[in-house]
């Protein structure tokens, strides 16, 4: 039987509606792209009239961190930043290497001087490679800038805001980025919720912007970080402690999850990056001041100190009057080794006649006198470090910072608690160390003595009722001063490394008797890196020249840099802090060291001299000029100019004048460190006569950062008569602004994206799988690969730093090459200072 419709169809009507369907689906596939281009339209004037909108709350907000920026720093009651800045410079890292990639140029300081980013004082003292903040950030990487405390990263942060805030050109694409210069006390952490993250940022960032602002602020803020636009200043990374710095690193980890474009800069200690580098941050160390940049601060202090702050009718009543020539002659004596802070407040008390004496010590004790409220015992100050120290609160709750502080609340001052507080200026025995009672204080920051040390400008005031401290310096120092009084020893070794703890155990180890601590913390055995003697070690410079535990310490140095098998990374820094000790023993050490059969000993010794400057070791430094070691030659070419003494400096102008190629380049490039003699003499070079000492000038002259020598170059470049004069400087010329810099820190591609490793994969027989860390081939390249593509290795495996890339590390400690043995031991010092515990080789049947 036939299948029949339970209907009828009209023709009629089935006729109608397909042409009517038809003509329908044909409009409205023509419509299509109109209407596409209608809601792409319709996101573009949205985009647009949100970028009205936020272009005034953007100039607000570049004007307040402007202003922010300048009062950065610790001289702000007297001067704007800009006032009496010395652009901060950072110490080039060493080149990347990658198969097939650009190579740097090597000069005699990179050839010659280990890189050390915990002991930045010897690449300033022999001018290592420098590296603007603008130049560092152009490869796209993030950055966390190190060095010691007082070395000067805040003023380099805010120096950055200022440049942002400004737009200035020198920053290229970046000068469009949007920055905010936020505290760490200032974010409200922990931050779960990933639509929340930005929260802390514009909790922040409101707080000086205008009230009719404020509504747009938010807006504002989600629209820049969204479009990348966004430059993070994070301040006070260094100043935490480990908790605190987690904190920070698993908010930072949120914010890449939700805004990946933005761009972070942060500052910490060379050990203590805690998770950054790991996360892709590129360690960039800040140098201190050499002995021009000091000429030029204390010239620019000097113009302004004259012209405007002591015509102050406040000034004239405050300091008194101090002759000229006495005034030079103090600020001459004793600067090599102190860092851009105390130099600062060196120079402080020189023109406020207020020091309190010459040491770098005597400088912050004067600061401290200088802004604490008057009439405060210090006992009260004293004991308020010691006890954000021992409970690792560099940032502290104003309630318990009340609390440690009650005894010495005047007594008309009460607590909620309705208690009178002692008028005892004198700490007790147990005060600071005692068991913290919780009450209910009510009172605000603004009250009490803690209201009196923020109004004069002791303690800074942030969120959610909490303060810190000016600097974490001054904290540091009173806390040792404390602990003079105080045993507080077995709580600060039972804490992790942290700004508080080293710079209290510093300052102790220089006011009193640092004895048990230095032998606790020299019992702990670290064979790969000797962090605890290298902790101890930093405190010979102020620590009295009785004291009992030094001649331990300098024998451990002593120990270390005379083991050959041990790397010249971890050599050099024994070096360091044998020179940076100021201890006429250690200029004896290496005048003997001098006289050893061992190059590379030797090598180090001469660096040791200069660092020193030795006149009693030209002579031995002039011999060793003939060396067969070409490193020693170049290490004892450095060392006699940095020790400028005429003797010295003729001895290097006379192997200029008549060593082999080496020698003379070796000469030239060292006298480019002396920026009077050093530099007639390569003016001079480059107008004789000899062909071999205008070649040898034209490296020089590639050092020295003047455009009368880039004149010079160019000059040599194109009409010198010799090719081999032309061909020197076209190479200098081309060396000082390379394309493509490798020393430029620059983001990481994936290991399935990276052409050398995919390459090396193929003739393994292997493949990468996108997103994987790659260890495996990464290993392999490492133990298997060229020499090349070793280092390249190592770049990618600090990342991962698991018990097998750390066991290969070691291994690698022992390679027949000596780059690979350097770049090695960097990795692991990178990989413990990002949080990793490096085990005991011999774990791993290594001695």
């Amino acid at each position: 039987m036939p299948f029949t419709l339970p209907f009828e169809i009209d023709p009629l009507s089935f006729g109608i509606g397909f042409v009517a369907a038809s003509l329908f689906w044909l409009l409205v596939s023509r419509m299509r792209p109109a209407l596409k281009e209608w809601r792409e339209g319709r996101v573009v004037r949205r985009e647009t009239a949100q970028a009205k909108r936020a272009s005034g709350v953007e100039e607000n907000h570049r004007r307040i961190t402007l202003r922010r920026a300048q009062g950065m720093h610790l001289a702000a009651p007297l001067f704007a930043l800009d006032e009496i800045l010395i652009p901060p410079l950072l110490m080039a890292p060493p080149p990347r290497v990658e198969p097939n990639g650009p190579i740097a140029t090597d000069e005699i300081v990179t050839q010659t001087v280990p890189y050390l980013p915990a002991w930045p004082e010897v690449g300033t003292a022999y001018h290592a490679p420098t590296m603007t903040l603008e130049r560092a950030l152009s490869g796209g990487s993030h950055l966390v800038i190190i060095g010691q405390d007082g070395i000067g990263k805040t003023v380099a942060l805010a120096h950055l805001a200022s440049l942002l805030a400004n737009q200035d050109i020198s920053l290229g694409a970046l000068s469009q980025n949007v920055p905010f210069l936020i505290h760490v006390a200032d974010l409200s952490l922990p931050v779960k919720d990933e639509k929340a993250v930005l929260d802390p940022i514009i909790v922040a960032a409101s707080e000086q912007i205008s009230f009719l602002d404020k509504g747009r602020m938010e807006d504002f803020i989600h629209l820049v970080f969204k479009s990348g636009r966004a430059m993070l200043l994070l301040d006070g990374f260094d100043e935490l402690a480990q908790d605190g710095q987690k904190a920070v690193v698993e908010y930072l980890t949120l914010l890449f999850k939700t805004y990946p474009l933005p761009r972070v800069v942060a500052t910490a200690l060379p050990e203590q990056t805690e998770g950054l580098l790991e996360m892709g941050f590129a360690a960039m160390t800040l140098l201190g001041w050499n002995e021009n940049r000091q000429a030029e601060f204390a010239r620019k202090w000097g113009e302004h100190w004259t012209n405007f702050v002591s015509r102050e009718a406040w000034a004239q009543t405050s300091f008194e009057s101090i002759d000229p020539l006495l005034l030079e002659a103090w600020l001459e004596f004793g600067n090599q080794r102190l860092t851009p802070l105390e130099f600062t407040l060196k120079l402080w008390g020189g023109f406020a006649g207020d020091s309190l004496g010459p040491r770098a010590s005597d400088a912050i004790a004067t600061h401290i006198r200088r802004v604490a409220p008057v009439d405060t015992p210090a006992a009260a100050l004293e004991t308020l470090a010691l006890q954000a120290v021992i409970s690792t609160q560099p940032v502290f709750d104003t309630r318990k910072a009340r609390d440690w502080v009650r005894k010495f609340e005047p007594a008309e001052e009460k607590t909620a608690e309705g208690v009178i507080a002692s008028e005892d200026g004198e700490p007790s025995k147990t005060g600071p160390l005692g068991q913290k009672k919780e009450t209910t204080t009510v009172q605000t920051p603004t009250s009490g003595l803690l209201g009196k040390m923020a109004t004069s400008g002791l303690l800074l005031t942030h969120q959610n009722n909490h303060m810190r401290f000016l600097h974490p310096i001054l904290m540091g120092y009173l806390a040792g001063r404390a602990m003079t009084a105080f045993n507080a020893e077995e709580t600060l070794l039972s804490q992790p490394n942290w700004s508080g703890k080293l710079l209290a155990m510093r300052n102790l180890a220089a006011h009193g008797d640092a004895t048990r601590l230095a032998e606790n913390l020299l019992k702990n055995e670290d064979r790969i890196l000797e962090r605890p003697l290298l902790t101890v070690a930093r405190w010979l410079r102020e620590a009295p020249r009785e004291s009992q535990w030094r001649g331990k310490v300098m024998a451990g140095l002593a120990r270390v840099m005379q083991a050959e098998d041990l790397p010249r990374g971890l050599r050099g820094q024994a070096m360091a802090a044998f020179a940076l000790s100021g201890d006429p023993g250690a200029a004896a050490f290496f005048r003997q060291s001098l006289q050893s059969h061992s190059f590379e000993l030797i090598t180090l010794a001469a660096l040791g001299s200069g660092l020193m400057r030795d006149v009693k070791a030209v002579d031995l430094l002039a011999t060793s000029l003939d060396a067969p070691s070409g490193a020693t030659r170049r290490a004892a070419c450095l060392a006699l100019v940095a020790i400028g003494s005429q003797s010295a400096l003729e001895a290097v102008a006379n192997a200029l004048m008549v060593g082999d190629d080496d020698l003379r380049r070796a000469a030239a490039e060292a006298l480019a460190n002396d920026t009077h003699a050093g530099y007639e003499t390569l003016k001079d070079g480059a107008t004789l006569p000899d062909i071999i000492v205008r070649r040898a000038v034209a490296y020089g002259l590639g050092r020295v950062p003047e455009t009368w020598a880039l004149e010079i170059l160019q000059n040599l470049q194109v009409q010198d008569d010799q090719w081999i004069v032309r061909t020197a400087a076209t190479e200098v010329l081309d060396s000082r602004a390379p394309a493509n810099d490798p020393r430029v820190p620059r983001a990481f591609a994936a290991p399935s994206e990276t052409p050398w490793l995919i390459e090396f994969a193929g003739k393994q027989g292997v493949g990468i799988t996108p997103g994987a860390p790659a260890t495996d081939i990464l290993l392999t390249a490492l133990r298997n690969g060229t020499s090349e593509e070793r280092l390249a290795a190592l770049a990618y495996l600090k990342r991962t730093p698991n018990e097998g890339v750390i066991k290969a590390l070691y291994e690698s400690l022992h390679n027949d090459d000596a780059d690979i043995r350097e770049a090695s031991y960097q990795t692991l010092w990178e990989i413990a200072s990002d949080g990793a515990s490096l085990p005991n080789p011999i774990q791993f049947g290594l001695a």
